[in-house]
C-alpha cells in the first residue's frame, strides 16, 4: 500500500515536472525570440514612455486643453539614459526578452498549470471553475497593459521632471530605467489577479461580501502598501496612480463576491427542495 502511494506521488511529480518544462520551455522559445529583434523591441517598446509622443501624454495634453490647464501638455522629459556597467545594456536586454517572452507565454503557462490541476477536481469544482484560463489571462494583460500605457508613462513623467535643484541633471542608469518598467508592468499583471482571487475564495466559502464590506477601510491600507511594494520610485505620484484602479478592483470583487454568493445560495436551496422532493 505505501509502496502504491510512493509510486502515485512520483507519477503525479513525474507529470508536474513535464508541464512545469513545457511551461518554460514557452518562456525560454518567446524570450529567445524577444531577444532577436531586441533593438527593435527596445526602440518601439521599452523607450516610448519615456517619449512626449506616447499615447498617456497626448491624452493628457487634450485633458489639459479641454479644462483649461495646458500645463498637462508634455514637452519635454528631461533626462538622460546611460549605461555605467560594462554588462549593463547585454543584461538589460536579457531582462527585457525574459519580460516580454514571460507576458506573451503567459496565457500558455497558466494554461500548462491548470492542466495539471484540473484531473484532480471534482466535477463540481471544475464546473465552476470553466473559463479559469481565459479569465486569469484577459486580467494579466489588462494589468500590463494599465502598468505599460498608464502606469509607466506617469512615474517616468514625475520622476523625471521632479527636481530639488536646477544643478542636478538626470542621467538614469539603464538597469534602474529597465528595472522600474518591468516591476511596475509585471506587478500591475499579478495584482489585477485579485478578483479571480476573490472569486475562488468567495466559492470556497472563505470570504463573503459583508466580511470585505466590513474591512473596507483595512483594505485601503493594504492597497497603499501594495502599491508602495511594485512602486519603486516610491514617490506618491505614482503610489495614487497605482492605488487608485487598485481601490476599484477592490469594490469590483465585492460585487464579484455577491453575485458568487447569491448563486451559491440559489444552488443549495434547488438541491435542498430537489432532495425533499425526492425524500416525500
Amino acid at each position: 500500500m505505501g509502496e502504491e502511494k510512493e509510486m502515485a506521488f512520483l507519477d503525479h511529480l513525474e507529470e508536474l515536472r513535464w508541464h512545469v518544462v513545457r511551461a518554460v520551455g514557452a518562456t525560454f522559445i518567446c524570450m529567445i525570440v524577444a531577444f532577436v529583434f531586441i533593438r527593435e523591441i527596445f526602440d518601439k517598446i521599452v523607450f516610448a514612455p519615456a517619449r512626449v509622443d506616447f499615447p498617456a501624454f497626448k491624452y493628457m495634453c487634450k485633458v489639459g486643453e479641454f479644462a483649461g490647464y495646458k500645463e498637462l501638455c508634455v514637452t519635454e522629459l528631461p533626462f538622460k539614459i546611460q549605461s555605467r556597467m560594462m554588462t549593463g545594456q547585454f543584461m538589460m536586454s536579457l531582462t527585457a526578452a525574459f519580460v516580454i517572452g514571460l507576458i506573451v507565454a503567459f496565457p500558455y503557462v497558466i494554461w500548462e498549470l491548470w492542466s495539471f490541476v484540473k484531473p484532480g477536481l471534482q466535477s463540481k469544482e471544475r464546473k465552476f471553475s470553466k473559463g479559469a484560463v481565459a479569465a486569469v489571462s484577459f486580467l494579466f494583460l489588462l494589468g500590463v497593459m494599465f502598468g505599460y500605457y498608464v502606469l509607466s508613462p506617469m512615474t517616468i513623467w514625475f520622476l523625471a521632471t521632479y527636481s530639488i535643484s536646477p544643478m542636478i541633471v538626470n542621467e538614469f542608469d539603464i538597469t534602474s530605467y529597465v528595472s522600474t518598467l518591468s516591476s511596475l508592468i509585471l506587478g500591475c499583471g499579478l495584482l489585477f489577479q485579485f478578483p479571480m482571487v476573490i472569486y475562488f475564495l468567495s466559492k470556497v466559502g472563505i470570504v463573503t461580501p459583508d466580511l470585505m464590506r466590513k474591512y473596507r477601510k483595512h483594505s485601503v491600507v493594504v492597497i497603499l502598501i501594495l502599491g508602495a511594494i511594485i512602486t519603486p520610485s516610491g514617490d506618491p505620484f505614482s503610489l495614487t496612480v497605482i492605488s487608485l484602479p487598485l481601490y476599484l478592483l477592490f469594490e469590483i470583487s465585492i460585487f464579484i463576491s455577491s453575485v458568487v454568493v447569491k448563486r451559491k445560495q440559489k444552488e443549495e436551496e434547488a438541491e435542498l427542495r430537489a432532495d425533499q422532493q425526492s425524500s416525500s
